[in-house]
């Protein structure tokens, strides 16, 4: 059956709901090295696509799901309850073409997949502004509110910003119910931290972090074409990714990665 069913799957689903699992138990990524984040992700996507297709049976092929739920088995790992004080649960959340109501469903998502009741912290990458469009506090507050409300409901520790500079995190702060604990600045576009971001930081407690994520980890058009690539012949025109999630899972004492996985969530238009 295979992509055939797979792609008539998707002609009837609203949403999709793709989860790699843990990377480090498929060899998921390990092509080539090193990778930018966006080959990454792509790479990723498009092996659990295909994946998961080529399992598709005839039965599955006749039901009608509203959410398609796209993962591999094998390659899905659970937190073990015994071992989740000695594990920190972190995770980035990139918003992509959705609204900040998502943050609830991704997080959901991603305690779900784990076995786990909370995330220790989570970071949001807020959608590019548009062209001639500046960052501002008030297109940040709808997305920290979610993650405040999150906090308060116990399902995340701690929550983080992803490249603000001083001016804005500074903003965000005084705002903020919830103070931003963290803040990750990308060296590409600053190859020192900036002396002003940096006294803010230490000031309030703040922590600086670095990362090497683009702008777009994964764009409308890069969905579209992985899932073409993946199933042949899909309308892939028509789904439009909403968020994606990128956790680890690092033992507290070592420092070392023990699962590391993406969740991605992308709806269908029905015209």
């Amino acid at each position: 059956m295979g992509t055939e069913g797979a792609r008539a799957l998707l002609e009837r689903a609203g949403r999709l709901t793709l989860q790699t699992g843990n990377l480090l138990n498929w060899g998921c990524g390990r092509k080539k090295c090193p990778v930018t984040p966006s080959e990454e992700v792509r790479d990723c996507i498009q092996k659990t696509l295909t994946e998961w297709s080529s399992k598709i049976s005839q039965d599955q092929n006749q039901e009608t799901l509203e959410v398609l739920e796209c993962s591999v088995a094998q390659a899905i790992e659970k937190i073990n309850p015994e071992e989740r004080d000695e594990l920190k649960v972190s995770a980035k959340l990139f918003i992509v073409g959705s609204n900040s109501s998502s943050i609830r469903d991704a997080v959901d998502l991603a305690c779900s997949a784990l076995g786990v009741a909370q995330l220790d912290s989570v970071i949001i990458a807020p959608p590019p502004v548009e062209d001639g469009t500046n960052l501002s506090l008030e297109y940040l507050q709808p997305y920290w509110k979610e993650l405040e409300n999150l906090v308060q409901n116990n399902k995340i520790v701690a929550i983080g910003t992803s490249d603000l500079d001083k001016t804005h995190l500074e903003q965000l702060y005084l705002w903020a119910q919830v103070k931003p604990s963290s803040n990750q600045v990308n060296l590409a576009s600053c190859c020192v931290m900036p002396p002003d971001l940096t006294a803010f930081a230490k000031e309030f407690d703040i922590q600086l972090l670095t990362h090497n994520d683009p702008k777009e980890l994964l764009c409308e058009a890069s969905f579209q074409e992985v899932l073409q690539e993946s199933i042949q012949n899909v309308k892939a025109k028509k789904w439009i990714p909403l968020w994606l999630l990128r956790y680890s899972v690092i033992v507290k004492s070592r420092g070392i990665i023990k699962s590391k996985g993406y969740i991605v969530q992308a709806k269908r238009n029905a015209s």
